[in-house]
């Protein structure tokens, strides 16, 4: 029998990076394909290729090709920043994995000045020998214009704060309706009742309140009131399409780039306080020591007595300050009751090993010009803790509740971590020594949690916080209830923001639907199809919300740092590579301390021990480590600090 011949032809999608080369995902092949610079072809970000590999023993890590033919072009457009000289011009592009510039001749400037943010149209595609052209379609933002660098980050993941016409007619159509008497008939009226919101203390757009009553029995009644977005936005309408098309809000620091226009999310749907709102409600029995006893699912209209900020709340439940102002007098014991319950909620959660990743998150301050002013840390405080685990109960208690009718829904799916991914993570944590319990195959999230509890307060907290978060699976939408490994809870869903999060809507539509005509065959058929879309969409607009707003940060981190160039400061090590130390401040910036800059020996790099290493005097760089390090460079684009550690550094003496 002849000797199949081995397929040596693929076709996948590339992606870039700024370096120039490559890699090209391909369904036939387990590995991405790496594509050196110098074999593009042509190709540019996100193309779909047809490649050749080359002779395996060529390859070095993974398997390589050259691109052979560009199947079809997916970049139509390009954001960037205008550059030009008296007869031609080319935009920087602002994305990292587009690294050749775009050539624009003088007749296609569009009244474009050097340094603006723009968006060049594509009208030539590059080749072996010639780079892009194009021409100028939009101004973002004009050079030095407050927020014009975030603005260009949002257009070129394709985020636009405005939005279509129809979309914006019908939002306006709808909030001009407002409340009308028909829409409260068949709702449970709770405007009587002690209900209010707390949220930021800049937040504009109120999707959730909470009540607590105390029952004669001595249980709570908790009751969480979410906005009833899905009574404004109609099934298919112009609204409804572009809120799936976005997926979820995105917030890029001082600019938010919103699911629903203003006219909804700030207004006719938001939670304000002293106006009625159509709300879908949850009330939850639950005795003192958290343990619920039953529940109740329903339609209701609400008049929020009150409009509460996280800070304020805080003060009073951790300092007893309720001198703050008059208003918050008559909700005292409100106030209190819950927080007792919230801690019993979050007991009860910890027990069943719930795990807890109480990472570092940054608050970065902008100034008029947006210009950074400071980086901190993000207070996470008892009423912000306190909303956090009503909404966890809502979700979970929703989840459950569909999950038994047996109806299509939407669930968050959080899956247990990758095997090799928990080996690694054991290996690391030997070096800290710490074993991580339980077999690879079960593990229980409790072992995860145990080891977080290990490290609170110690200086490596952060570190391993950190890493161990790496090793788990991010969570996406399914409408399979697979479970959420983090959270320890076998049904959970996204019930309680459906003003930022399409699944939430998706939800409060079959929520609605059940509610009214209960469950038919009819009804599983269609919402079977919409609830898949919805759980792919949203899973993708997510991720790609993630990625701008870490760009966005790491962008404004590094202007920040660069007003700090030559000044020292005390990190920790947080990140150990082939080619340098990630060492993070206590503020959160991270910054790379580059493999070449420790000059007094050559330092080996040890994978498993996650350290570096000199071959001379044994000198040793691992992982928690505590260091002085100098700011040495910065390059804002591109978001990446240079650090010196100090005994290499030449402002030593400047501190």
């Amino acid at each position: 029998m002849a000797k199949k011949k081995k397929r040596h032809t693929y076709t996948g999608i590339l992606s870039k990076h700024r370096k120039g080369f490559g890699f090209v995902a391909c369904d036939d092949i387990e590995d991405d394909v790496f594509i050196a610079a110098g074999s593009m072809h042509g190709a540019m970000n996100g193309d779909e290729v047809e490649i050749d590999l080359i002779p395996e023993y060529l390859w070095r890590d993974s398997p390589e090709a050259i691109i052979t033919k560009v199947l079809h072009r997916n970049t139509t457009e390009v954001v960037g920043t205008f550059d030009k000289s008296k007869k031609f011009g080319f935009v920087i592009p602002e994305s990292k994995k587009q690294k050749e510039d775009i050539f624009i001749r003088k007749k296609d400037f569009s009244g474009a000045k050097k340094g603006d943010k723009v968006v060049v149209q594509i009208t030539r595609y590059p080749d072996q020998h010639n780079s892009a052209e194009g021409r100028i379609s939009e101004i973002i933002s004009r050079a030095g214009q407050p927020g014009g660098d975030i603005k260009a980050i949002a257009r070129t993941y394709d985020m636009r704060e405005t939005f279509p016409s129809r979309a914006n007619a019908e939002a306006k159509a709808m909030k001009r309706q407002g409340v009308r008497q028909e829409d409260i008939q068949n709702r449970k009226d709770l405007r009587g009742k002690h209900i209010f919101t707390i949220d930021g203390a800049d937040s504009k757009d109120f999707d959730d309140a909470v009540s607590l009553d105390v029952l004669p029995n001595g249980n709570y009644m908790l009751g969480v009131h979410i906005a009833d977005v899905s009574h404004y936005v109609k099934e298919d309408g112009p609204l409804d399409k572009e809120a799936l098309k976005r997926g979820t809000s995105v917030y890029l620091l001082n600019q938010v780039i919103p699911m629903l226009p203003k006219a909804l999310s700030n207004d006719i749907c938001s939670l304000n306080p002293y106006e009625d709102r159509l709300t879908l409600s949850v009330d939850m029995e639950l005795t003192p020591e958290g343990t619920m006893v039953n529940h109740e699912i329903y339609e209701s209209v609400i008049r929020s007595a009150a409009r509460f900020v996280y800070d304020d709340v805080s003060d009073l439940l951790e300092d007893g300050k309720w001198q703050l102002g008059r208003k918050y007098e008559p909700f005292q014991d409100d106030l209190l009751a819950m927080h007792k319950l919230a801690v019993k909620l979050e007991e009860k959660r910890r027990e069943r090993g719930s795990i807890d990743f109480d990472l570092d998150e940054s608050e970065i301050r902008l100034n008029d010009k947006g210009i950074p002013v400071s980086v901190e840390i993000a207070q996470r405080r008892s009423a912000n803790k306190m909303i956090e685990e009503f909404m966890l109960l809502a979700n979970e208690t929703v989840a459950e509740h569909f999950y038994w009718m047996e109806v299509p829904f939407l669930y968050r799916v959080h899956e247990k971590p990758e095997t090799e991914k928990l080996e690694k993570l054991k290996i690391f944590l030997r070096s800290f020594g710490i074993m991580l319990r339980g077999n690879r195959s079960s593990i229980h999230p409790r072992a995860i949690s145990s080891i977080l509890e290990q490290v609170k307060g110690k200086t490596c907290e952060n570190v391993v916080s950190s890493v161990t978060l790496r090793s788990m699976q991010k969570a996406y939408y399914s409408t399979s209830c697979e479970g959420h490994f983090g959270l320890a809870l076998k049904y959970y869903c996204h019930f309680t923001s459906p003003i930022r999060r399409y699944p939430d809507l998706m939800i409060h539509r079959i929520i609605k639907e059940v509610l009214h005509h209960g469950v038919d065959g009819k009804l599983i058929k269609h919402f079977a199809k919409a609830a898949a879309e919805a759980a792919d969409i949203s899973s993708a607009a997510e991720r790609k919300a993630i990625e701008a707003e870490r760009e966005v940060e790491k962008m404004k981190k590094a202007e920040y740092m660069s007003y700090h160039i030559g000044e020292v400061f005390d990190g920790i090590i947080s990140g150990v590579t082939g080619f340098g130390l990630y060492v993070q401040l206590e503020n959160t910036v991270e910054g790379l301390v580059r493999i070449d800059s420790l000059y007094d020996d050559y330092y080996d790099y040890d994978a498993e021990q996650y350290l570096l290493k000199g071959r001379r005097n044994g000198k040793v760089y691992k992982l928690g480590d505590t260091v002085r390090i100098f700011v040495d460079n910065v390059n804002t684009d591109r978001g990446e600090i240079d650090f010196l550690l100090a005994d290499f550094s030449p402002y030593q003496g400047q501190d």
